[in-house]
């Protein structure tokens, strides 16, 4: 399984409005230079994360993207699954009936038990969790570049 190249803009946006002031907008235009992503396809997935009730876009000179509700109650499993939906390693992880040995399967039991792992996992990382950490790596690394 990977994560598709817009779910990890996705992500890469959400983490940038998280680390801002709470309430604070951010233009498309800004997010996509600071996090190098191209412009159009950053509208695409701020219309997909509003329509998850991710972020808020408003339109106009005022306007911009901020997150519709705090930092810390938004996860990554939220932004990969509001981008590429449900996360699935098979068919028959969502759907055993697509398969019609599914019911006997050892292997389900795995890819089940995985995907469970896996979903468990991104839901339990938020985004204040991870601006946290990345505001203490910023400020640390300064600091080892001197001593190096």
């Amino acid at each position: 399984m990977q994560i598709t190249r817009q779910a990890d803009y996705a992500v890469r946006a959400i983490l940038y409005l998280a680390q801002l002031d709470p309430g604070t907008r951010a233009s498309t235009a800004q997010i996509a230079r600071e996090q190098h992503i191209p412009l159009t396809f950053l509208a695409k997935i701020v219309s997909q994360l509003s329509a998850a009730g991710v972020v808020r876009a408003t339109r106009g000179a005022h306007g911009g993207v901020t997150l519709a509700r705090p930092a810390d109650e938004i996860t990554l499993l939220d932004i990969v699954e509001a981008i590429d939906g449900p996360i699935m390693l098979s068919d028959c992880t969502l759907n055993p009936t697509t398969c019609n040995a599914s019911d006997q399967c050892v292997v389900r039991v795995v890819w089940c038990e995985t995907r469970a792992d896996l979903v468990k996992r991104l839901s339990q990382s938020n985004f204040g969790q991870l601006a946290r950490s990345r505001m203490a790596v910023a400020a640390v690394a300064p600091a080892v570049v001197a001593l190096a």
